[in-house]
């Protein structure tokens, strides 16, 4: 990631680092050394007064835990430069990463919270019923327009896992449908769709988009919070700053937004 050109909202930025400092303070400190021992270099975990083999049971859980704070601590500093290029002063204290609870109506007397269990679920790639053509391809997958590529490697960047077209299930309807996108945030556990509406010059794409935005809200769907809309301009190719500024809405109201 080139921070110098890289832009996150504000408040979906704050929250990064916010998350990752949360975090770091809740990880145990963990250090990794290597000792010989009889002439072979052993890999040592340490943590507090205690000392386990790399490749022990505790040595192994640990190690985890090693590499995570280690992770952290690279995003953290990537996360505090590009705060320092883009803003003033310190990361709004309100973004604290938490739970959201948000629901997806499957069936009409039955709910499923929207999380990372969910979000596991979902199979990639997953729209059989129309044809890709293979034009627009980015890391394993064809996508379907210019846009929506740019989109998936926006995510990508962004470091939000995300599924391509995969099947929900959702209340009132006998089949599943194929959102364009769907998000996990990490930092919140929480999983929110995205459509992209392109061809608006079509009667039957505007027509089923209708229909499925209706469903959306049937199935207890908060748009611009559960699910982001975007859609092409005739005239320009596809800003990505429309984007980051409809995610970073969707992420903040979902901070400030008391779950039901």
């Amino acid at each position: 990631m080139n921070i110098t050109d890289k832009y996150i909202p504000r408040e979906y930025l704050s929250l990064k680092i916010n998350y990752c400092r949360q975090r770091l303070e809740q990880l145990p400190k963990v250090s990794l050394v290597e000792h010989k021992i009889r002439g072979d270099s052993k890999k040592i975990i340490k943590i507090d007064e205690h000392k386990y083999f790399a490749n022990s049971q505790f040595g192994k859980e640990y190690y985890d835990i090693f590499r995570e704070r280690e992770e952290l601590e690279k995003q953290l500093l990537i996360y505090e430069a590009i705060w320092d290029i883009n803003f003033n002063g310190s990361p709004l204290s309100e973004c604290v990463p938490r739970k959201v609870k948000r629901y997806l109506s499957i069936t009409p007397y039955q709910q499923t919270v929207m999380d990372k269990a969910f979000f596991d679920s979902l199979k990639n790639d997953d729209n059989t019923k129309y044809k890709k053509y293979k034009s627009n391809f980015f890391n394993g997958i064809y996508y379907r327009s210019a846009a929506e590529r740019d989109i998936a490697i926006f995510y990508t960047e962004m470091g939000i896992p995300f599924k391509y077209e995969p099947s929900i299930t959702i209340a009132g309807l006998v089949k599943p449908i194929n959102p364009d996108f769907a998000l996990y945030i990490k930092e919140l556990d929480s999983c929110k769709f995205h459509e992209h509406l392109g061809m608006k010059e079509y009667a039957d794409y505007l027509r089923d988009t209708k229909i499925k935005y209706t469903n959306y809200l049937g199935a207890g769907l908060i748009p611009d919070m559960d699910i982001i809309f975007t859609q092409d301009k005739d005239e320009a190719p596809f800003d990505i700053r429309y984007l980051a500024a409809k995610l970073n809405s969707a992420v903040y109201g979902s901070i400030i937004c008391r779950d039901p």
